[in-house]
């Protein structure tokens, strides 16, 4: 198991995100899910929950922190994990999230960080309602309100083309495919997706990690009783595929997808040089919950088997 401290740390950064930019939620949000993912996968080798928390502590310890201006915001990534105190918890638990969420998740919005930062906050809180003070449900809130005007993301098209935001990308039909019905189609089309793309090389929209993330968040709204909010998520999620899809293949240009020697259920794993490089240290985090929560969707061994395989090319 993860050491049940990280959680409320990363709900702190969660809470306190908003003070320096909603890409700041970055943060909290991998400790959050990082402590679930050992609550989640609770079998796995010791050494592989110390390997988690040598990665939290470096993300709490400001290792990563290209998200925002510290100087600017007036507040360092190690700052945002400072506790709140003096409060106890409140009635409005995380029904305001759940609301500022509804105003939002219809569209894609930054690569789907809306969803994946606010579905990570509510499964928190309502797991354990004594973090959910006042001060901590507003913070979330906000942070969540504040990809209210955020665009979909971007992708990079080429030399010719440079990068370019989602609503500046005309998709026509490309990677076009029938709208989801239900929250179980669209956790096979990403593990189909996972599976078709891990090899090739693209950039942009948030890769395949955020393709998993953002489907991951999704479900867990479902799980966690609030199936309207999760449909509603849907279409977003849909538009973040239809993107993925219109991105052309860039190996010849920055080179070839790289895979991880070892299963990040293994010891060996933690013990080798991981690379903490383009925003790899909270993005490995939040991917292996991510895919293990999306894991329960695969109906057979063979497509669970593909789909390990391949998520060792987001893994190196």
């Amino acid at each position: 198991m993860i050491d049940f401290g990280y959680l409320y740390k990363g709900i702190c950064g969660l809470a306190n995100a908003h003070r320096a930019g909603t890409m700041a939620g970055h943060l909290g949000a991998a400790v959050v899910t990082g402590y679930f993912f050992g609550e989640d996968q609770s079998d796995l080798p010791d050494a592989v929950f110390k390997g988690v928390e040598a990665e939290l502590n470096r993300i709490i310890a400001g290792e990563e922190a290209i998200w925002f201006n510290a100087k600017k915001a007036g507040v360092t990534p190690t700052q945002l994990f400072e506790p709140f105190s003096g409060e106890e918890p409140g009635p409005d638990s995380v029904t305001s999230i759940v609301a500022a969420l509804r105003k939002n998740i219809g569209t894609l919005k930054q690569s789907g960080h809306n969803a994946i930062f606010a579905a990570a906050a509510v499964r928190a809180l309502q797991d354990h309602g004594e973090f959910a003070t006042p001060r901590v449900v507003t913070g979330i809130r906000k942070l969540t309100e504040g990809f209210d005007r955020a665009s979909p993301g971007r992708g990079y098209y080429g030399k010719e083309k440079g990068w370019l935001r989602g609503n500046q990308v005309s998709l026509d039909n490309a990677g076009d495919f029938p709208k989801y019905r239900s929250v179980q189609e669209m956790a096979d089309v990403t593990i189909a997706e996972l599976i078709a793309t891990a090899t090739i090389k693209k950039q942009g929209f948030g890769g395949l990690w955020h393709i998993i993330n953002h489907a991951a968040a999704i479900s867990e709204l479902d799980r966690l009783g609030y199936s309207d909010v999760a449909r509603q998520g849907l279409p977003a999620h849909h538009q973040h595929i239809r993107l993925w899809r219109s991105l052309p293949d860039v190996e010849g240009e920055l080179g070839a997808v790289v895979k991880a020697e070892h299963d990040p259920r293994e010891a060996a794993y933690w013990e080798g040089m991981l690379k903490r490089d383009q925003a790899r240290l909270t993005h490995r985090i939040k991917t292996l919950y991510g895919f293990y929560t999306l894991r329960r969707f695969i109906q057979d061994d063979v497509t669970r088997k593909q789909a390990e395989d391949s998520l060792l090319y987001l893994m190196a």
